[in-house]
């Protein structure tokens, strides 16, 4: 792709200036590992955010980034977006939170059902990890059972279900848990079923023999960066519809991010709940339980006996602020040609990092979908969790370290693309990809 152009934003090494020096050392005082726990580099490559405008961020030390990481994915529409931001601030200054409904939090749900295929009525959360975890206590108190399946290396979040079988060795026998975490009860580790990812025999075969005792199904459509192999998710559904079992979509990732009704809609595979966050809040703390009617009146003590009313409170469920700045993302995703180009913009980021590694010969597959992806050093086929774990993590470290020292930051494990990003963060970005093929190949 030719040389990367001489811009502010290359970082010319890893040196820091003495404001952010500072700042590391403040933060290792104060955080565990001087970290919020989130996105992790290696010592030589950690960062202080200072700001964020558009598709780009800067450290303190005044580098600047075409960024990747987008807040772990709400920032599709790019940081601090004037629309966003003047939302916000019409709502604040009406109040910052009330614990009541307010016009905004009703109008995004009404947004929310008129996209999302499950979606009869919505219950808000703050986070993703609040949404699958009340998701699945939905699914035990319509269903009367205990127990859930999960897929080996799906993530739902940081509560204990999640946590299962998250990032395993990939030894322990299906459907055996394996724990991903100190501090998970045994009694927790009981009630957790877990199967391939992309491999619908094994998974039926679980189902089948553990169907009487099976309250849900939970399931990311597209897991980190594994896309669904044809027939995966339509042979979920139609199994767990066989045994009236809730099939749960967790897609606080790719709600409203693959389409307007998500991943759900993309596919054509409609769940019985679904579990949204991200994007719906405009870069603020909100989430959602949504899904049908009938399991939704769980949350309605006039709709259903004691034995199966679900009590939830949240300070700052539905916040007005956050809802307000999911409104007007919600806004700019869904305006004339916008998820058919974010679509391209994806498809020439990650066709081209894959063309590169083919040309230089590094036996690499590029998983995922257009919108969010990463590589797997591996020359195996990548379709389930374990397929990606004979992948050399050490040529991603080489080839992330090498995007940061031109001016692209990623977190490790997945780039998502942003509809932020335009003509000019595509073209440097393909120069960056090529800087970190060729440093692979030193």
């Amino acid at each position: 792709m030719g040389r990367i152009p001489s811009r502010e934003a290359r970082m010319p090494d890893t040196q820091r200036s003495s404001d952010e020096q500072d700042l590391l050392q403040r933060a290792a005082r104060v955080l565990p590992a001087g970290s919020l726990g989130n996105v992790k580099f290696a010592d030589d490559y950690k960062f202080i955010v200072r700001e964020g405008r558009g598709s780009r961020i800067w450290d303190h030390s005044g580098n600047e980034y075409v960024d990747y990481i987008l807040g772990s994915g709400p920032m599709v529409v790019g940081h601090a977006h004037p629309n966003v931001i003047a939302a916000a601030e019409e709502a604040m200054h009406k109040g910052t939170t009330f614990f009541a409904e307010n016009a905004y939090a009703i109008e995004l749900a009404e947004r929310i059902v008129d996209a999302v295929p499950c979606a009869e009525q919505v219950r808000y959360t703050s986070s993703g990890t609040e949404a699958t975890y009340y998701a699945l206590r939905v699914a035990r108190a319509y269903r009367k059972r205990d127990k859930i399946l999960k897929f080996e290396g799906g993530f739902h979040g940081m509560h204990d279900y999640s946590l299962m079988s998250l990032s395993p060795g990939g030894t322990v026998p299906f459907p055996a848990p394996d724990p991903s975490s100190a501090g998970i009860p045994r009694a927790v580790q009981e009630t957790v079923l877990v199967a391939p990812f992309n491999d619908i025999a094994i998974t039926a075969n679980i189902i089948e023999r553990h169907h009487d005792d099976l309250a849900a199904v939970i399931v990311e459509p597209v897991q980190r960066v594994l896309a669904p192999v044809p027939g995966f998710l339509e042979g979920l559904r139609e199994i767990t519809t066989r045994y009236d079992i809730p099939l749960i979509f967790d897609e606080v990732v790719t709600g409203f991010r693959m389409a307007k009704g998500g991943a759900q809609a993309y596919y054509g595979i409609t769940p019985d709940l679904a579990a949204i966050g991200k994007i719906v809040g405009g870069g603020f703390p909100l989430a959602a339980v949504t899904g049908r009617k009938e399991l939704m009146d769980v949350y309605d003590a006039a709709s259903v006996d004691a034995s199966s009313y679900i009590p939830q409170v949240g300070t700052l469920n539905g916040n007005p602020v956050a809802a307000a700045a999911g409104l007007a993302t919600l806004d700019l995703m869904q305006a004339p040609g916008v998820y058919e180009a974010y679509w391209d913009t994806g498809a020439r980021l990650r066709s081209g990092l894959q063309r590169m590694l083919d040309e230089a010969e590094i036996p690499a597959t590029v998983s995922g979908i257009d919108l969010m992806f990463d590589v797997y050093f591996t020359d195996e086929q990548i379709t389930t969790y374990r397929s990606t774990l004979n992948s050399d993590k050490s040529k991603n470290r080489i080839f992330d370290e090498t995007l940061m020292k031109n001016g692209v930051v990623k977190p490790p494990g997945k780039v998502y693309v942003g509809v932020c990003h335009d003509e000019a963060d595509v073209q440097h970005t393909l120069a960056a990809f090529q800087a970190g093929v060729d440093a692979l190949r030193d």
